[in-house]
This record gives structure tokens, sequence and C-alpha cells, in this order.
């Protein structure tokens, strides 16, 4: 196995608080560093350390000059990945961590111990900034007002979530003097697109470390082996588990079995929602209010738009509501499988789209269901920010300014209908619709349009027939 040849000149590097004595050595794949004095050689891509050493030298991915790092906020959920990540960040880059949590309603147990847990792992500090209504207002029901829906199901829980947390920790770098911001996504998912476009947007000069992209650890096992190694404090276990992300709006489940589209979710995997089967074998009647396209209130009882989901979320679980399983086509060009529970967004989409039956004309109706696609795409894809999106919104704030009204839903075993709506912009005229003759319509006029709307018909007709 031939020696890696190493660079004589030797430099300090921070290691959070310790300064180590360490050189740049020479690596075909990638940079390292290596401490004064040792030998290092290259095998299967890991970085190890020769046979005259006795001392073993771990991987260090070394980065340029221009990704110099003095500081970063970290976006941090307490879990296996992200407490591994507060470590390898400080032995790679050298600079102080900075922890940071937003809280999107994952539930309180998910905050618990966090501060302790994060300076266990070595960060600095934590920051933890309370979302949930800017969430909801500012993210969630542009959404919901547009209608966006992805590939037919997916009401875009984890999609909307994002830049809402980027945009935060944003904020947190700059108030804490980061020059660098980091995540724990993956190199195959979405998420990694949604935090990096919305950093680009909000502050083009942050840099960003993304470790899931740079490290030698491939998956759950190489991340506890690393955790027991520096004594990071993570409990869990090498027991394959479904990976999960939760927010006010939803929660999905990933992985394990679900990876083979073929088998059917277990049950005891879902937490917001009772089996369909099991729900109360009388159906509940709710009055969801509505002002320009977005829900304010239940029952007559207005509320502000986090509790409003929240409840919402507490009645619809009750009652099955809101579970989707589909196999989506994820933004870097595969396939992925995953089952998600959506209660209370269930109930909000279904009345939504019930009022604007109502005050929505057919050509504007047709429009907004186009744009929705479109919509959609741009949030899934990570463009919260982009100028197409907020200018489309523009366009959903103004065709939705009269949707405004009250729609009564029936929920039961797993199922939203309507059972009425009303509102004082409703187009429906029951004098026009009626099936009696009245004054402003005269059925013996359709007559007339039928010949002129029918003559492109008519005469591609006579042409085949040589009339």
């Amino acid at each position: 196995m031939a020696v890696v040849p190493s660079i004589s000149n030797t430099r300090l590097i921070s290691n959070g608080f310790a300064l180590n004595q360490e050189k740049r050595v020479c690596c075909p794949k990638k940079p390292h560093l290596l401490q004064v004095g040792k030998r290092s050689s290259l095998f299967s891509g890991r970085i190890c350390v020769s046979q005259s050493s006795p001392q073993i030298a771990a991987p260090k991915a070394v980065p340029n000059d221009k990704e110099k790092v003095n500081k970063v906020v970290l976006a941090y959920s307490g879990g296996l990945d992200t407490s591994v990540i507060v470590r390898w960040i400080r032995e790679n880059y050298g600079c102080e961590v900075v922890c940071f949590t937003a809280d999107v309603g994952q539930g309180e147990m998910e905050l618990e111990g966090l501060e302790k847990k994060a300076k266990g792992s070595g960060a600095s500090q934590l920051v933890v900034k309370d979302l949930k209504e800017e969430f909801v207002k500012d993210f969630i029901f542009p959404c919901l007002r547009a209608g966006a829906i992805y590939e037919r199901k997916y009401l875009l829980g984890t999609s909307m979530a994002r830049p809402v947390i980027a945009k935060a920790m944003v904020d947190v770098a700059r108030e804490v003097g980061a020059d660098a911001v980091a995540h724990g996504c993956t190199g195959k998912g979405n998420d990694q697109v949604r935090f990096e476009l919305a950093f680009f947007a909000l502050n083009p000069e942050l840099k960003v470390v993304a470790p899931w992209r740079e490290w030698d650890i491939t998956g759950r096992e190489d991340a506890i082996e690393y955790a027991k190694k520096y004594d990071i404090p993570v409990s869990v276990t090498k027991k394959s588990i479904y990976s999960r992300d939760r927010n006010l709006w939803h929660l999905s489940h990933e992985g394990d079995i679900l990876e083979d589209p073929g088998n059917e979710p277990e049950e005891g995997m879902y937490m917001m929602s009772v089996n369909p089967v099991d729900a109360p074998n009388q159906p509940e009647y709710l009055d969801i209010g509505i002002v320009k396209g977005v829900p304010v209130s239940i029952n007559g009882k207005e509320l502000s738009p986090a509790s409003l989901l929240a409840e919402l979320n507490t009645i619809g679980g009750k009652h099955g509501i809101g579970r989707i399983d589909m196999v989506e086509n994820r933004l870097v060009g595969m396939k992925s499988r995953g089952v998600y529970e959506t209660p209370g967004g269930t109930i909000m989409w279904h009345a939504a789209r019930e009022l604007e039956s109502l005050t929505l004309d057919r050509e504007t109706m047709q429009v907004k269901d186009m744009f929705a696609l479109k919509y959609a795409e741009l949030v899934y894809a990570g463009r919260w920010f982009d100028p197409l999106r907020e200018s489309m919104d523009a366009f959903m704030d103004k065709i939705t300014e009269k949707t405004t009204g009250s729609v009564r839903l029936k929920l039961y075993k797993g199922s939203v209908t309507v059972a009425s709506r009303t509102s004082p912009y409703s187009l429906y005229r029951e004098d026009i619709s009626s099936f009696e003759n009245g004054q402003i319509y005269n059925q013996g006029d359709a007559e007339g349009f039928i010949r002129l709307y029918g003559l492109p018909t008519r005469v591609r007709a006579m042409l085949e027939k040589g009339i």
C-alpha cells in the first residue's frame, strides 16, 4: 500500500476550543489533516495511518481557502444526524457551531432537552425560535389559497416548512455573526435544494456546509459508531426505523418497509390519525369560516392561524382524515415512496375549494387551477423566494379577494364531504339555476347559442360528407 507524501507546511487550526498542530497532506481523493510526524495511506477511499505509526488518524475534509469558515449556524433537530454533524464540523472546519432549532409545531417532546444535547455534542449555544404562526400565516396559507398540490396528492408539508426555517437561519446567522450555515440533508433528497436556494436568495454571501455530501459516513450505522467514538449524546439504536418529518401541517413517514412500494404501511406507524375503521361511528359536522381564501374560524370561533390548524388536526385525526400513500418524483430525479398524515390541512383544503365553487367563474377557476400546478412545483422544488412564485401569489391574492363565506363539512371515517356552502359574494343564483322558467334566463336563447357554439363541429362534418 503506497504511502501518501506529505507537504511540509504546518499550520495551527482551531478545534472549537483547543489548538492542534497538524499538516495538510496530499490525498488522491480528498485532502485531509494529519498530526505532525504521522504518515497516512489511502485504502478503499478512507485515510489510515501506515504501519510505521501506532496511532489511528481519522479522515478530515479540508476546505480550501475560499471555504474557510469562522462560525456556522446549523439547522439542529437533536437527532442522530445533526448531533454527529456538530462534532464533525468542529473537527473538520475548526470553527464554532451555533445550533438553531425552529419550532414549526413538531411537538414539545422533540424540543425537550435540546440545549443540553446540543452543548453536549460540542455546540457553543442553541437558539430556538417559535415560528408556528409565521409558518401557517405566511407559508401554509398562501399555498392553501393557491390550491397547490404536488402530483395529485401531496399537500407540500415539508416543502413549505423548509423556507421558513431557512429564513430564520439567515436571520440568526446575522445576529450571531456567522459566516456560514449548515444542514443535515442527504445528497439524495429534495431538502438540500430547498434550504440552499433559500440561503442563496436571502444572503448569497453565506457559505453552506453540507456534511452528507462531504464525509465518509455512509448510513445510520456509521453515524452511531461515530457518536459512540466521541461520546456524543444520542438515544438511538442500529435497528431500522422510519424517517419522519413533523410540523404543524403534517407528519411524513419514509424508509423501512415503505421503501418497497409493494408493502402496505403498518398501522402502528401512524401518529396523528386513527385508523378510519376505528373512527367514531357518528359523523361530525364542522363550519369553517373563510375570508379571502383562507380559514379564520371553526364553528364561529375565530382562532389564530396556528391555533386553528392545531384544533383541526385534533378533530381530523380523531376521524382518520388526511392519510395518503404516494410514490412521488423527487426533484433530484429518483422516485420515492412516502406516507403522509395531514388531518387539519385536508379539512382546510376541502373547505377552501368548495367555497371557490361559489365565488369563482369558470375561466378564472380554470386559470387558477393551471397556475396551482406550477405554484406547487415551485414550492416543491425549493423556489419559494423566486419572483415567479411571488408574482403568482399576487394573482392568487387578487382572484380570491371575494372568496369569503362559510363551508359546512361532514367528517366520517376518513372521508370529508361538503354539506353546505354560503357566501355573500356567491355567483350562484337560484332564480337562474332553477328548472323553472325565470325572467333572466330564457331557455329559447339556448338554440342560437348551440348553433353558434357548434358551428365548427357542423362545418367539419359537412366537409367529411361532401355537403
